[in-house]
């Protein structure tokens, strides 16, 4: 198997289990998070979701970094 068959597979694989999880935990309605509605517009800026999202992701690169 090739190094990019195997890279779209674990690609796959994080996308689906992320879409699963998140069915659970109701991330983004955060404190935080700007929402203006006027009429039938709804604007929607989900910044603490965001943050949060990036420091997750910085702590398990980090990590994944320090293992090699």
């Amino acid at each position: 198997m090739t190094g990019a068959a195997k890279f779209v597979m674990i690609a796959g694989v994080i996308i689906f289990v992320i879409g699963f999880i998140m069915q659970f935990v109701n991330l983004g309605r955060l404190p935080g998070d700007v929402i203006i509605k006027k009429g039938n517009t709804t604007f929607y800026f989900p910044i603490v979701t965001s943050i949060v999202i990036s420091i997750v992701l910085s702590a398990i690169f980090y990590f994944i970094g320090r293992l090699r």
